[in-house]
Order: structure tokens, then sequence, then C-alpha cells
């Protein structure tokens, strides 16, 4: 039996058991033991208590763990025990939980990152930028761990999955932030370009939610109140079009639409799909790296009319929010804590753009 099987069943149980969030490890050392012959009996198998450390042997296969906390870690309320007016910081709603953040070493995915971390969680730094991620990770200390994938690669999905698994036992928030933009005219932008925007933005969406929605699916089996949560990085062009940007917001359309379509499917093991929507992040390197940030290509392609340096091109933008600001990754983070935090509500695409874009009915 792999340990892809077993550990979420184990880990379950722990957060059934203590209604905190655990952190699941190989152990040397068992103070319980239990036997049985299918993973289906397994479920069933745990007491109600259960010490630090455990062993599982599923078919004669053997699995010892130890479940700890990250830092000092308390029950939150829920349901109708939950007060609206709780003057707990919102941030506590992430506080011991493991968290994955995909496109996490660079941009918005390394603000998310250093605000989870900061928030207590610990988190996996998942990019395709190997060095990148252990970069980070060896920065904000042990309660992160670096892993390299290939988001549109489902091999290197699964891969990953079975990494999560064997750490940690388990996930609690998945954060799909991963993305590119390759912008361009309709009329003149080649298909690979338009392809492989689809397949970062689009169809990874779709892999991270089919296997580590899959993860947190097994968790639930034995933790049948805990409630888990899968975040899409979206857009502002997911709500409206882009002009010579048509790849990225087909992508992004596309991905409220699994969004919508993953929460309706995904809510009867007790996970929560939304999307964030930002607007425009132009001091990271998505916008202002000097050689393909999003200024330098919207100068090239003349997107916006008359603009002749990228200062120009910046002042464009800025002007369009009535804020009159990009968006900083503080900004993602309250909204990443909110969609956390509201247990009502899944399938949403919440906009965080100054204004850029209102929602109507």
């Amino acid at each position: 039996m792999s340990i892809l099987e077993i550990a979420p069943l184990v880990r379950g149980a722990y957060l059934a058991a203590r209604n905190v969030p655990v952190i699941l490890s190989p152990s040397d050392e068992a103070e319980l033991d239990l036997s049985v012959e299918s993973v289906d009996q397994l479920a069933g198998a745990f007491p109600v208590e259960l010490p630090d450390t455990v062993a599982v042997t599923v078919a004669g296969e053997r699995h010892a763990f130890r479940a700890h906390t990250v830092g000092a870690v308390s029950p939150l309320p829920h349901g109708k025990d939950a007060e609206a007016s709780a003057a707990e910081p919102r941030s506590r709603v992430v506080a011991g939980k493991v968290a994955l953040v995909t496109g996490g070493a660079q941009g918005f995915g390394a603000e998310i990152v250093r605000g989870l971390v900061a928030s207590g969680a610990f988190v996996y730094i998942a990019d395709l930028n190997a060095d990148g991620a252990a970069k980070l990770a060896d920065e904000l200390g042990p309660h992160t761990a670096a892993l390299t994938v290939n988001v549109a690669d489902e091999e290197s999905v699964a891969a990953m999955t079975g990494q999560i698994a064997a750490t940690t036992g388990g996930l609690d928030l998945v954060v799909s932030n991963a993305g590119i933009v390759r912008a361009g005219s309709v009329l003149e932008q080649d298909a690979s370009a338009f392809r492989l925007t689809t397949d970062i933005n689009y169809v990874a969406f779709f892999l991270v939610t089919k296997h580590l929605g899959g993860l947190m699916a097994a968790q639930r089996r034995t933790a049948p109140t805990w409630t888990t949560d899968i975040v899409q990085i979206n857009s502002k062009s997911g709500l409206v079009g882009s002009n010579k940007n048509g790849a990225y917001a087909g992508s992004k359309f596309g991905g409220i639409g699994l969004v919508q379509s993953f929460a309706l499917e995904l809510v009867e093991h007790g996970i929560k799909v939304n999307a964030i929507c930002p607007g425009n992040f132009l001091d990271g390197p998505l916008w202002s790296d000097p050689d393909r940030g999003l200024f330098v290509q919207y100068l090239r392609s003349g997107k916006v009319p008359g603009a002749t340096t990228i200062e120009e091109v910046r002042r464009f933008y800025e002007a369009k929010v009535p804020l009159n600001r990009g968006t900083y990754g503080s900004d993602v983070m309250r909204a990443l804590y909110y969609l956390v935090e509201q247990e009502y509500e899944t399938g949403q695409a919440l906009p965080v753009t100054g204004g850029q874009v209102m929602l109507s009915s």
C-alpha cells in the first residue's frame, strides 16, 4: 500500500481527534499499533483519542507516523459557535495549517508564501523554478518546503502529491497561483504561445485540483467535519476581456468556469473552491521584468496608444484604477484569509482590483 493511500487517512484521524491542523511525519516508534487488511478497513479503525505516534499495518505493510503542530494552535470556532464580532485577526484562520502555493518562488506567489508563513502556516513552495523555491524556503525557515513541479504535466503533479503525503500527510489549503502571460494580437499571435498560456493557466488548474483535491478528499474520509480550501489566483482579466491579450483572458475566464464546476463537485468532500481576481501587480516581475515583463510586452505590441516609454505604460494602467495604484500582495492576502475563514461561500470569484472591475448583476 502506498503512502499516498494511507497517510491522508491517518492525518484525517488526527484532525478529527484533536480538531487542530497537524503535520504527519514518519516516525521510528509508535505508541499505538493498528493492523487491518485493507485501506477501507483502516478508515474505521482509529480510536477516538490518538497518541502522538501511531503505526498502521495494511495488508502486512507497516507505516509509523508522528503528529505534531506548527507552533501553538487552538481550535477555531466554526458554524454557529463563530461570532460575527470576533476580534481575532483574520490571519489566524491559517495558523498551523498545511498550505501549498504553486508558482510560489516569485511575484504574487512569493508574496502569498510570505504572508502564510508569517501567519503561522506550514507552506510548500511549488515551482518549476527549483532554485528560486529553494532560496525562498531557506530564507523563510523550517516551516516551508520547496517542491519542484511542472504544473502543466500530470506526472509531475502526481509525483508532487506523493511527496506531500510522505512529508505532512495531507493539506488544508491549496493556492493555485502559477500563471503566465503571452500578450499579442489574435491576428498575429503564434498558436504555440496561445496553447502554452492555456496549458499553464487553465489545464494546470485542472491537474492541481485533480491530484491535490484527491489528497484532501481522502483525508476527509476520517475527518468528516474538516473543511479544506482550493483557491485559484485568477485575474481581473477573468471578469472582463483584455485587448490584445486574448490568450490570457480566455484562460482566466475558463478558470472561473472550472472554479464554479469544481466547487459543485467537491463540496461533498468538504473542499471549498474559490477564485481571487486581482488587479495588476505592477511592482512584480510579471509586469516589471525588464526583458519579458508586461510593460515591455505592451510597449512593443502597441497596446497602449501613443506610449513611447515604460513609465507611460505604467501610468496608463494606474490611471484605470479608482484607487490609483496597482494591487499589492497584502490586498490578495486579505482576500485569501476571508475565503478560508468564510464557511458559507464556494464557487465565487472575488475581485481585488481597487475598483477597476466592479461586479454587477
